[in-house]
């Protein structure tokens, strides 16, 4: 059981507080805005690493209905000159100072009392129909109580915010965050108050050339806060981050490390998994860290796997701090072309899925809708899914670890973007660094994705090579893969990439049948894939509208999706080496690069499953396939 912090929510915005100065743990720097109101990587002060594990924390959640309002034009953050209010003499002007008039007299032309509200966790496109394609800035309030401890310290947390995020504390900055997908933090210890306490944020969906993603995707780009917000409290000293999984190759030991933040960083912490009859403790140095290396005794443990999903509660516990975590421990790994999970060959059956309900406009909102998109991956026989194209929830992936579903985790480097720039290099590397130190414990986890369809140019390469190199150096446990295209000569489809020299798997995406060729033609293709590694393939499908029926050569209908995934698997399965596949995908999702005005109406429909939850031909085809793997790789 959770233990929160028993604070009253009244209705409010965002904000956090000032850094402890004695720590400079690694992690995040805080940026500031730039002259034009972006930010920019200036280094602040450094804040300790991302709290691992929030929810095991005492916390306090802070979702609920926030009050909003729309500022297309940012009045709330710019003066006249366009200069940032937060950045003036005074650090006040803009919205977050939430004025009232003090009395009739005087004239404050914004107000957050009475303004309409949005919930969240929430992107505010599907809660408002006026919203539906805004791009820009909103600004958000939530008030809340407190009763800060002394020996105490707390931290505003924020599972996501799309895209740039502000945050403010009683009037005033506590730091900014970019990137739609990953988590951040800000400590508020010392400006937190006994009493009332008002958080602003200002949160900026808006695209642009030098982010990550860029300017152009194929989803929707909803805005907001779409993931929980939390008041932490932790101890003075407390566990900072930790990994505790099998290590490489190795069944019979646990490997890994412990953090510790605060002015008593050298002390000793004991891992115990009662359950294994596991229990080792290790002294952590002055900087906090300490390595485990935990020997396994023999059939103690149950491995971790889709068909014996097994989690074992973790405690880790310092003389200043304790935590709980569940855990699997299994290993994954590949030996030429073949795939081992816990050194049995293994086949992934998958498939490809949005953050994103169909049903109920939006973005997933919690366990429901999560557990729903997994149990149809499940109804399906995958063992697999591939979290596209960005990162989801920390919730989607302990449920993935609970009901037994590997997954594929990927960061937004996606299509062309702005490949020489160091500043957009060190965006994509904090991102995959976010999302690396905050999944590196999930079983589920078996393969990091460094992107998706990136165009081979020298620039490219490089700026993926580094990113597969930093993602090596976070977690040497699992699998590197990224989302490669194919070409095509003549009849052969190939794939012809520096990258795949980089990675672990020979994975890509390819399209025929639909993209190229058509349902009659697309059987004269054969691929050629000259890497000794396992092969996945990302992609593969084709649009349908959801009871649309015709014959298997009208493109559109579900006969023409269903002909085309039974000639896919006479394609695929012909390659040596085939060991999963994620087709493309589960359900119908929206996208704005869709606007055919019957058959798409600005949705992306090569789902399986349509926007209506029903289930297309295509969907008992893929079920038919997968049950016929499952036997095969008993």
């Amino acid at each position: 059981m959770r233990s929160v912090l028993k604070l009253l929510l009244i209705s409010g915005c965002l904000a956090t507080a000032a850094w402890a100065q004695d720590d400079q743990a690694p992690g995040q720097a805080m940026v500031v805005p730039a002259a034009d109101g972006r930010t920019a990587p200036a280094v602040v002060a450094k804040q300790p690493p991302t709290l691992h594990n929030i929810y095991g924390r005492t916390h306090l959640l802070l979702d609920g209905r926030w009050n909003y309002i729309v500022d297309p034009y940012e009045a709330g953050y710019y003066n006249y000159r366009h200069q940032p209010f937060d950045q003036s003499a005074t650090g006040s002007g803009g919205f977050y100072d939430d004025r009232k008039p003090k009395d009739k007299t005087e004239s404050v032309e914004y107000s957050f009392d009475g303004s309409p509200t949005l919930a969240i966790p929430g992107d505010w496109n599907s809660q408002n129909a006026k919203l539906e394609n805004y791009e820009g800035t909103v600004w958000m309030r939530q008030q809340f109580k407190a009763t800060p401890k002394d020996g105490k310290r707390y931290f505003l947390y924020f599972g996501a915010v799309n895209y740039e995020a502000h945050v403010y504390l009683n009037g005033k900055k506590v730091g900014s965050h970019k990137g739609g997908f990953t988590p951040f933090q800000f400590e508020v210890t010392g400006r937190l108050l006994s009493g009332q306490n008002t958080v602003i944020v200002k949160a900026d969906n808006s695209r642009h050339q030098d982010d990550i993603p860029t300017l152009n995707t194929d989803w929707w780009n909803y805005g907001g806060i779409t993931r929980d917000v939390l008041l932490a409290e932790t101890p003075d000293t407390y566990i900072a981050d930790y990994q505790i999984q099998l290590a490489k190759g190795d069944m019979g030991r646990i490997e890994g490390y412990v953090q510790m933040t605060g002015a008593q960083r050298s002390q000793d912490v004991t891992i115990t998994i009662h359950e294994a009859g596991v229990k080792a403790t290790v002294h952590t140095g002055a900087d906090g860290r300490a390595v485990v290396s935990i020997p396994l005794a023999k059939n103690k443990m149950r491995y971790w796997s889709p068909e014996d999903p097994k989690l074992y509660t973790v405690t880790i516990a310092a003389a200043t701090d304790k935590l709980n975590d569940r855990i699997g421990f299994r290993t994954i790994e590949t030996r030429g072309q073949d795939l081992l999970l816990n050194g049995k060959s293994v086949f992934l059956r998958g498939i490809s899925l949005h953050d994103e309900n169909p049903l109920i406009p939006g973005r997933l909102r919690g366990e429901g809708d999560m557990r729903m998109m997994l149990q149809w991956a499940k109804d399906m026989n995958c063992n697999y899914v591939r979290l596209a194209h960005y990162p989801h929830s920390e919730e989607m992936i302990k449920l993935a670890d609970e009901m037994g579903i590997l997954v594929w985790a990927e960061v937004p480097v996606y299509w062309t973007i702005s490949w020489e720039k160091p500043e957009v290099y060190a965006n994509a590397s904090q991102q995959l660094t976010d999302l690396v130190t905050r999944d590196r414990n999930r079983a589920s986890v078996i393969i990091w994705s460094i992107g998706n369809e990136t165009p081979v140019s020298e620039a490219r390469n490089v700026f993926m090579g580094k990113l597969a190199d930093t993602v090596r150096s976070l977690d040497h446990t699992r699998l590197v893969g990224a989302a490669l295209e194919v070409h095509r000569k003549g009849d052969e489809v190939t794939v012809e990439d520096p990258l795949a020299d980089k990675i672990d798997l020979a994975s890509f995406n390819e399209y025929a049948g639909w993209y190229w060729s058509n349902n009659k033609e697309m059987m004269k293709f054969s691929f050629k894939v000259n890497y000794n590694k396992p092969v996945i393939i990302t992609e593969f499908g084709a649009d349908a509208l959801g009871g649309l029926h015709a014959d298997d050569d009208t493109r559109w209908s579900e006969e023409y999706q269903d002909l085309l995934y039974k000639n896919q698997f006479k394609l695929l399965d012909a390659i040596p080496g085939l060991r999963g596949m994620t087709p493309w995908v589960l359900t119908d999702f929206r996208s704005p690069r869709r606007p055919h005005p019957y058959y798409q109406d600005f949705w992306n429909r090569k789902g399986l499953i349509s926007e209506t939850g029903k289930k297309k031909l295509a969907f008992y085809t893929m079920k038919a396939y997968y049950d016929q793997k499952q036997q095969q790789y008993k």
